[in-house]
């Protein structure tokens, strides 16, 4: 009898742990399709690139858009996103 309390009582500890790790088989993306090809440049206020993380697998950017025009997920494999991601990089490296 002892046994199976043991048991029972490491299976509901097991499952405890298991259920209490974040980002297990998840992916908490803020963009969940493709993107964007393009966006005009004039339209963009803000440029957000965000890693490759636990939570999201793969890189994601976001442009915010003048005058309240919300948020937009950019394809990082297209020409123009490449070349904002480059532009922002030069400007980090000539800040230094």
């Amino acid at each position: 009898m002892k046994t199976v309390a043991t048991l029972l009582a490491l299976v509901s500890l097991a499952i405890f742990v298991i259920e209490g790790r974040p980002g297990i088989g998840i992916q908490r993306c803020l963009c969940h399709d493709a993107g964007l090809k393009a966006v005009m440049p004039k339209l963009i206020e803000k440029v957000e690139i965000h890693p490759a993380s636990p939570t999201c697998g793969h890189l994601e950017v976001v442009v915010t858009l003048k005058n309240g025009a919300g948020r937009r997920c950019l394809n990082p494999e297209s020409l123009f996103t490449k070349y904002i991601i480059e532009s922002i990089a030069k400007k980090t490296r000539s800040a230094q």
